[in-house]
């Protein structure tokens, strides 16, 4: 991973306030450990688990959205 991309996904973390986990995903064992970790660790675990990642991630220059939100897209330029 580049500097470039890990700024990147530091700035996205940021903006979405770490409701990056879906807590319906199919792997209920590594979403309960995501809950009960440091919070300074979940972003590393969160990299070592992105089955648990809510889908899709989409960006639009600043700004980025978790999970399907077309309502949101649509009032994107």
């Amino acid at each position: 991973m580049t500097a470039h991309h890990h700024i990147q996904i530091d700035k996205e973390k940021r903006g979405t306030g770490m409701n990056m986990v879906n807590p319906d995903a199919k792997d209920q064992d590594a979403v309960a450990l995501f809950q009960y970790i440091a919070d300074e660790d979940k972003f590393s675990k969160l990299l070592e688990n992105p089955q648990i990642l809510k889908t899709p991630i989409v960006r639009n220059g600043k700004q980025a959205t978790l999970g399907y939100l077309p309502d949101v897209w649509k009032k994107w330029e």
